[in-house]
């Protein structure tokens, strides 16, 4: 009865496994993206549109591939989902530098591949070209810069090199900002400075007109207001001193 019992319980364990089917194992199943089948970095420059395929290896059966663009889902046509799978970034942008393009087993995400983006493109500056600023105060000038790889910075006034002093120029640079700074402004600080920025790829350059104006006058704000105190008190007194011979002109 004991061997009954057993073939009884293996005839049901085939019978629910007949009924439902394991799913596919993804083992062994690869993508390759431009016949890379690891993460890589692609290297372009912005203008030319870049096609990137990918490609099912080792499966035995139909899969559905899914494209990303960092978080978000790319939308695909029907007849380009299955197997093999083509999207086209066009035109190559600035703003597409640093932004990871990945392909994935829509039945198995975590088979996939990712290629980053490495845009490359000459020096572009921004910034506020015209200051004013008053004798005396603080100023900064920024250069704002976007380049890749990143840019070394000089600063020129008049046409030469900036003569830095300690105790009142300050620099500051990050990968798209060059600043400098001067402290208590002068008369001779004014006139045009330039931000130069180079690159393997190219230069780029950028002038700020700085216009030193003569320091306003401190309005004496208090002085006023007690010397117009004292006018409408005096006032008052002489209108009250007077008030019987106001009345009799009435």
């Amino acid at each position: 009865s004991g061997e009954v019992s057993r073939a009884a319980f293996v005839g049901r364990v085939w019978l629910r496994m007949l009924k439902c089917p394991c799913p596919p194992s993804s083992a062994g199943v690869e993508l390759s993206v431009n016949n890379h089948t690891a993460d890589f970095t692609l290297s372009t420059q912005p203008g030319p549109a870049i096609s990137l395929s990918c490609l099912v290896h080792n499966s035995s059966q139909a899969e559905e591939l899914l494209w990303y663009r960092g978080d978000g889902q790319v939308g695909l046509k029907d007849g380009n989902k299955v197997n093999i799978s083509n999207i086209c970034i066009s035109p190559v942008n600035e703003s597409d530098n640093g932004v990871t393009f990945t392909c994935k087993l829509a039945r198995d995400k975590s088979v996939q591949v990712s290629v980053i983006l490495d845009v490359q493109f000459p020096p572009w500056l921004s910034g506020e070209e015209t200051l004013h600023v008053e004798e005396e105060k603080d100023v900064t000038l920024t250069c704002n810069s976007k380049s890749n790889p990143q840019a070394q910075s000089t600063w020129f006034k008049d046409n030469h090199s900036l003569t830095l002093q300690p105790s009142r120029h300050e620099l500051y640079q990050t990968s798209e900002v060059f600043r400098v700074s001067i402290r208590k402004v002068q008369k001779s600080d004014s006139g045009t400075y330039t931000c130069m920025v180079e690159s393997p790829l190219g230069n780029g350059t950028r002038d700020f007109h700085l216009i030193v104006e003569d320091k306003k006058p401190v309005f004496p704000t208090e002085a006023v207001i007690a010397a117009v105190v004292v006018v409408s008190i005096t006032i008052l007194f002489g209108i009250v001193a007077r008030k019987d011979k106001i009345f009799k002109v009435w």
